[in-house]
């Protein structure tokens, strides 16, 4: 990422102290404060006169005006990030300000770190890189709410992956009640937690300290053991970390907590692909069709998007073809009940290692040789030198957003 000089304008809303914003940015770094301007109408104003490279607009609850200024903004040059700073819960107002134009949504306080990172990833998805430089496939895994199914997805995945002599491995990124380790039969004797507290940079070697090694060949970065630990993993050092994992690994899976917090978006823009998960049900289709629609507004690329349903053979009225007519797409992979899954979920072992041979193990394994087959057709494509970069530049993401908004509105 270049070092250059990013200039800056905030624009603050009422309610929020001017003060606290001009702290949280970082001294010394290349994001440099053109201007902070209170209020509004001032800020579109100073916005029209100038030409800074990044607007950043703070705001301490849900506001139409703010809505309106971004959307401003991106209309007026649409090469130019904005990002919102959010005193408070963002609630629905997440999805209102991707809908308007924004790049992203940073919840405050943040440190000066957390905020520069956020404010140089959105310049470098603009300018088409990616952060940490790497090419190994991250896939991130998500959904809405809990309870779908994305921790049983992940170990599965991670396991196939492993068990078809490729080099993978799980972070378990739910860092207040993650259960990966319970899902894998592995004991937490080192975290994502006590590597964070290590400090100092991150490289290959010292993340390798801290990943536990399952019987199938995979391996884990396991979840912090306590809730109150989560707080010492930040965006910066997730950032540090993907770069690292996926330095020594064919494949870094993330098992992401419901929701869109800052650690799952940060996750979700460092990531090569994304999985979502959902199950057959009217609720959860409802979840996964919003959980889908926010991501294209994130400018995620459909073609990075996997979707698998999980228990696709209960009978709850919805037949197979009416999920793929809600949710606007076909799934990839339909992974149906089994008994024996929570049975070997309590004994530590993922049903691709329990029963080889059952439907759901077939379906993970199915999952896996598409990422595989994804992963050949790169490697020709790079040989053939027409390889292309997983970043966007601004004005596909536009196009992604309008298209995104045209099929939510239908």
């Amino acid at each position: 990422m270049s070092a250059s000089t990013i200039r800056t304008l905030v624009a603050i809303d009422s309610g929020v102290d001017a003060h606290s914003v001009e702290n949280a940015f970082p001294v010394g770094s290349p994001i440099q404060v053109a201007g902070i301007v209170e209020g509004l109408d001032r800020g579109w104003s100073v916005l029209e006169e100038t030409s800074p490279d990044l607007l950043v607009v703070a705001c301490a609850g849900y506001s139409e005006r703010v809505l309106y200024l971004v959307e401003a903004a991106s209309k007026q040059r649409p090469d130019r990030p904005v990002v919102v700073l959010f005193y408070g819960t963002p609630d629905g107002f997440l999805h209102r300000a991707f809908e308007m134009g924004a790049d992203d949504l940073l919840t405050m306080p943040a440190s000066p770190d957390e905020l520069e990172f956020a404010l140089r990833k959105v310049m470098a998805r603009r300018r088409g890189t990616i952060a940490g430089g790497t090419t190994n496939p991250m896939i991130c895994i998500v959904g809405p709410k809990g309870g779908t199914g994305k921790t049983l997805a992940a170990c599965n995945l991670a396991v196939a992956l492993a068990q078809k002599g490729k080099r993978s491995v799980v972070v378990d990124l739910d860092l207040q009640f993650g259960d990966v380790g319970i899902a894998m039969g592995l004991s937490p004797d080192r975290t994502i937690y006590d590597l964070a507290r290590v400090g100092g940079s991150l490289d290959p070697d010292k993340a390798e300290d801290f990943v536990t090694q399952h019987a199938s060949g995979a391996r884990v970065l396991l979840a912090p053991s306590r809730p109150d630990q989560a707080g010492t993993v930040t965006v910066e050092f997730l950032r540090e970390l993907y770069a690292a994992l996926r330095a020594r690994h064919d494949y870094v899976i993330v098992d992401t907590p419901p929701g869109f917090t800052p650690e799952v978006i940060a996750s979700i823009d460092l990531a090569s692909d994304l999985l979502v998960i959902g199950m057959l049900d009217a609720l959860s289709l409802k979840d996964t069709k919003l959980g889908l629609e926010t991501l294209t507004l994130m400018g995620v690329s459909p073609e990075r998007i996997r979707l698998v349903l999980n228990r696709a053979d209960t009978s709850v009225g919805i037949k197979r073809s009416e999920a793929e007519a809600i949710l606007g797409r076909k799934p990839d992979v339909f992974v149906p009940s089994d008994r024996q899954i929570p049975r070997a979920t309590t004994d530590g072992e993922p049903i691709v290692v329990a029963n080889v041979r059952s439907e759901p193990a077939r379906a993970f394994h199915a999952l896996a040789d598409l990422y595989l087959k994804e992963e050949l057709v790169t490697e020709v494509a790079a040989a053939n030198g027409n390889g292309n970069g997983n970043g966007s530049n601004g004005d596909g993401k536009r196009k992604r957003r309008r298209r995104g908004l045209k099929r939510a509105r239908s």
